[in-house]
């Protein structure tokens, strides 16, 4: 599966990664890379609650990317 996935800088320099596709999926590192690395972690913890619960897996569907210039 893959998942789109939500990087913001904080202001003391860690970084917070949301799923908005799983809602609730959140993680956070002292750094992008390790933010990834726990998100990753999180998302298969999410999917893994699903299977246990019996609920559908959660796909991703209809994303798009706009790029517009900010000049």
């Amino acid at each position: 599966m893959r998942y789109t996935v939500v990087l913001e800088q904080e202001q003391d320099g860690g970084c917070v990664a949301s799923v908005p596709a799983l809602p609730g999926c959140v993680s956070q590192g002292n750094n992008r890379e390790e933010a990834l690395a726990n998100i990753k972690e999180a998302i298969e913890l999410y999917l893994d609650d699903c299977r246990d619960a019996g609920d559908p897996i959660p796909i991703e569907a209809g994303r798009e990317f706009v790029e517009v210039d900010a000049a």
